[in-house]
């Protein structure tokens, strides 16, 4: 259970501004990543479809983030998807990575243009080779929420993300949804999974970068 302070509303001082620095576990996610041997398992009509797919997902800092006394550290991030055999976007998402200093607590919020959002809690393993964050439907804090054709079609009743630290740089996720799809009697388990290589490096958060200076 968490403990609520009695003042809410004050905001802590001194926050050191530098995203990059105070990420914690999320730091090595920082970046903009592709991968090329991604894997999707996922429901038809006539069965269980497998589809490999290209991706590249960009993470970014953002300046530190309060909720009165709770302060949270991340990266904004967009996933864009194309399967291997066609050019027509495949799967696209933007959300937040947070990480919370005090508590060790990482979030993951989520939006895909399907109407669907959802955010998944959880931590990194104590050496900090994985992360696995969860969410389920109907959770009021770790939770899922979807237009009403998917909670009549695809219903997702849980959510689950770990996240691997590779010895190479790289990182590998398996991502599981649960789903209960309309006319079947048990849940689908939509797998994806992919391992991603760093292009390119993160930019600083908006707080460390050096004051626009406007020529004329």
């Amino acid at each position: 259970m968490i403990q609520v302070p009695d003042d809410i509303f004050t905001e802590p001082e001194d926050v050191d501004p530098d995203g990059l620095a105070n990420l914690g576990p999320l730091a090595r996610l920082a970046g903009v990543w592709e991968g090329r041997a991604g894997v999707d398992i996922n429901p038809k009509a006539e069965g269980p479809e497998r589809r490999d797919f290209l991706e590249r997902i960009e993470m970014q800092p953002i300046d530190p983030q309060a909720n009165g006394p709770q302060l949270f550290y991340g990266l904004r991030y967009h996933v864009h998807i194309l399967a291997s055999d066609e050019d027509a976007t495949f799967h696209d998402q933007v959300g937040y990575w947070l990480y919370e200093p005090a508590t060790g607590l990482i979030m993951q919020s989520l939006a895909i243009p399907r109407g669907q959002v959802a955010l998944a809690g959880g931590r990194a393993s104590d050496d900090g080779k994985t992360i696995v964050v969860e969410a389920k439907r109907g959770s009021t804090e770790f939770g899922i929420a979807s237009t009403a054709f998917l909670e009549a079609a695809f219903r997702t009743d849980a959510y689950r993300l770990e996240i691997t630290f590779n010895a190479d740089g790289t990182w590998s996720y398996v991502s599981d949804t649960m789903l209960m799809v309309k006319g079947q009697d048990e849940l689908f388990r939509h797998r994806d999974r992919n391992t991603l290589t760093k292009v390119a490096d993160p930019r600083t958060n908006p707080l460390m970068r050096p004051p626009t200076t406007i020529e004329g």
